[in-house]
């Protein structure tokens, strides 16, 4: 996947505090910050066994972080959210502990990866060309589909919170400007291939037309 839980924090700040029940919870438990450290004194679920990374996303004291990195199994790197994923950490002030929650929107996540791999001609799962249809890995700018893949994520939240609280809310409201967003976006987006194993790209493909970039 091109995007993770902390692209969606960047474009909504409280998703994973006011929309946390669409979410698949990781982990919750009783933590504190402590020189830039996230440490559970208890947890539900152990951080490594939960398959918490770097990127995911951590609610606590009504606002939300991105972890960093270092995770173990009550303990991960904690940051404010950075401008960018290799910027350097924002260290957060000692806390005392709180109730706090690790929530991934993984799931939707991927269910638009594969949309957009098919909107690409990309067959999803396929790591490798198979029958002259090349797989994922021959896309060579994934970095740039960050944003259209947070966009379709962000809608898919809000059209499920939509579904419950109805086609008036607020909540509905928001699912339909993301989707807009994400249409304009993939106007935009180019989607380049390598096709033929040198590493270098050789197509650009915009939602299933082609362009040659390189002879």
């Amino acid at each position: 996947m091109f995007a993770t839980d902390r692209d969606l924090l960047v474009l909504e700040p409280y998703l994973f505090r006011d929309h946390a029940w669409v979410g698949q919870r990781l982990a919750r438990g009783i933590a504190s910050i402590v020189d830039g450290t996230l440490a559970f004194s208890t947890v539900d679920v152990e951080l490594d066994v939960a398959h918490v990374a770097a990127g995911c996303v951590v609610t606590m004291f009504g606002s939300s972080y991105e972890i960093t990195g270092g995770v173990g199994t009550k303990t991960a790197a904690v940051s404010r959210l950075r401008p960018s994923i290799s910027g350097p950490m924002i260290l957060l002030p000692d806390t005392e502990e709180t109730d706090a929650w690790i929530v991934s929107f993984r799931p939707q996540i991927a269910m638009v990866h594969r949309q957009i791999l098919r909107m690409a001609g990309i067959e999803p799962d396929a790591p490798a060309p198979i029958d002259g249809r090349l797989g994922e890995s021959a896309i060579t700018n994934g970095m740039a589909l960050v944003t259209l893949e947070a966009l379709g994520t962000v809608h898919l939240i809000f059209a499920a919170a939509a579904s419950v609280a109805g086609p008036t809310s607020p909540s509905a409201i928001r699912a339909q400007m993301y989707r807009d967003l994400f249409r304009e976006e993939r106007r935009r987006a180019s989607v380049e291939l390598d096709t033929d194993g040198d590493g270098l790209p050789d197509v650009a493909r915009r939602l299933n037309v082609s362009q040659f970039v390189r002879g």
